[in-house]
């Protein structure tokens, strides 16, 4: 056990898989940080260097991944990215406060904090003001103090451009991979950017896969008519089915929207039915018990500025009609998908979430949100910045991720439709090899 000047302790743990060689890191930080004296929490960490340079004196890179609410990636030796980044670096893959083994938060662990305000008053710190003290505590341990590089893919952009806000002095570079934020945007500015790029992506399906217009009505009627409960206990209701468009903002979403689509039914003694293959996907695609930060703080990642988000994206959808699925069953037009959003009703569907719906209600309600970025400060920045902005990203606006670009001295925006949101999965080496090459300077 290693203390260092903050308070954060860490012990280490070592494995090898091929071609990488891991360490289990565990970390305690403060809960909240402006009482460092207060309760900790532990924060779990992989480090990974490549298999021969372990007594190397590396340059650190700090991996924050998307959500809110994912642990980082579970690697399979050097897969995907990481490959790239084990060339020149010691890389640090943090699951983030609340996910992964970082002291979970979910609705099996919630109730020891008491009633739903006190739970809700536990959650204010797990955006990204918290994420990114936690990372500050965790540099002087690893590193000694030195500064590191960070790589933030989608959320994990939004922690990075806080970084930049509150802490730069801890940064070599910041890399960004479809996550640069509105640095003033409400909730309400998001989601009504997003249904306009929603439709575009259904209708570009739709276009792709023809057939799928009459297969999508076909379910949702189906839906509407019988609400299943699936397997896992969530209950399937029409704004369920729809939101499983959330697929399309990866690279391979459409296709996947299409196999699901094509066998849905099976023939039974009482009648034609949604297949148990259909509906053990569908169960674990809306199911958040993996993920529950992400239905309880996917919205405060926005808030700021004393307003409350008062459950943004529901509100927001009453002023695009064309996605009332059972309007859209009745005139014979196609059915909308919805995206990347969270409604009260999940909280309805979903067993992993029923218990929280209090919580979520406090935190919907709050106006107290500490400011998250500092216009002044980026705008001064020093530190060298690269970001991916994709094209027509379903889950970050482009528009709002190119103001922010400007926003930010000395930011390098790399603008490409070649990928999606998912570009850091699917293009992996390449992604990362020309954003290190251009904060380095070299393109």
């Amino acid at each position: 056990m290693q203390n260092c000047r903050t308070g954060a302790a860490v012990s280490a743990v070592s494995y090898r898989q091929p071609g990488v060689v891991l360490t289990d890191r565990r970390f305690s930080v403060p809960l909240d940080h402006a009482r460092p004296d207060g309760e900790r929490i532990e924060l779990y960490a992989r480090e990974a260097v490549a298999a021969g340079r372990e007594g190397e004196d590396l340059p650190w890179l700090l991996y924050l991944q998307g959500g809110p609410g994912f642990g980082a990636n579970r690697f399979s030796g050097t897969q995907a990215w990481l490959g790239r980044a084990l060339r020149d670096h010691r890389v640090l893959l943090l699951d983030q406060r609340g996910t992964g083994a970082s002291t979970p938060v979910n609705r099996q662990t919630l109730p020891l904090r008491g009633d739903a305000t006190a739970q809700a008053d536990h959650l204010a710190h797990f955006r990204a003001d918290g994420i990114v003290r936690d990372c500050e505590l965790i540099r002087h341990v690893v590193t000694g103090g030195a500064p590191w590089t960070i790589l933030g893919q989608s959320f994990g952009g939004f922690c990075a451009t806080h970084y930049l806000s509150t802490a730069p002095e801890g940064l070599t570079a910041a890399l960004v991979t479809g996550g640069l934020p509105t640095l003033d945007g409400h909730a309400d500015d998001v989601y009504r950017a997003a249904y306009p790029r929603v439709e575009r992506k259904v209708r570009a399906h739709y276009a792709r896969y023809p057939m799928d217009v009459a297969r999508a009505r076909e379910i949702a009627a189906y839906v509407l008519e019988h609400e299943p409960v699936l397997p896992n206990g969530y209950r399937l209701t029409l704004e369920a089915f729809q939101s499983l468009g959330i697929w399309l903002g990866a690279g391979d979403g459409s296709d996947r929207l299409h196999y699901l689509l094509e066998d849905a039914f099976v023939p039974t003694p009482g009648g034609r039915a949604l297949s148990d293959a259909f509906q053990e996907q569908v169960a674990a695609a809306l199911s958040y018990a993996g993920h529950p930060i992400y239905a309880l703080l996917h919205e405060a990642i926005y808030a700021q500025d004393g307003r409350a988000t008062n459950w943004s994206a529901e509100r927001v959808r009453g002023e695009f009609p064309q996605f009332d699925g059972e309007k859209a069953l009745a005139s014979g037009t196609a059915l909308l998908f919805t995206g990347e959003s969270v409604h009260p009703w999940q909280f309805a569907c979903d067993p992993a979430l029923r218990p929280l719906r209090d919580v979520a209600e406090d935190l919907a309600a709050r106006t107290d949100w500490a400011p998250l970025y500092d216009a002044t400060r980026l705008a001064a920045n020093e530190v060298p910045v690269a970001a991916a902005v994709y094209h027509d990203d379903m889950y970050v606006d482009t528009g709002h991720a190119l103001r922010t670009a400007a926003s930010i001295r000395g930011l390098r925006p790399w603008v490409t439709n070649e990928f999606e949101h998912d570009g850091l999965r699917a293009g992996g080496p390449r992604v990362l090899d020309r954003l290190l090459a251009m904060v380095r300077g070299e393109v």
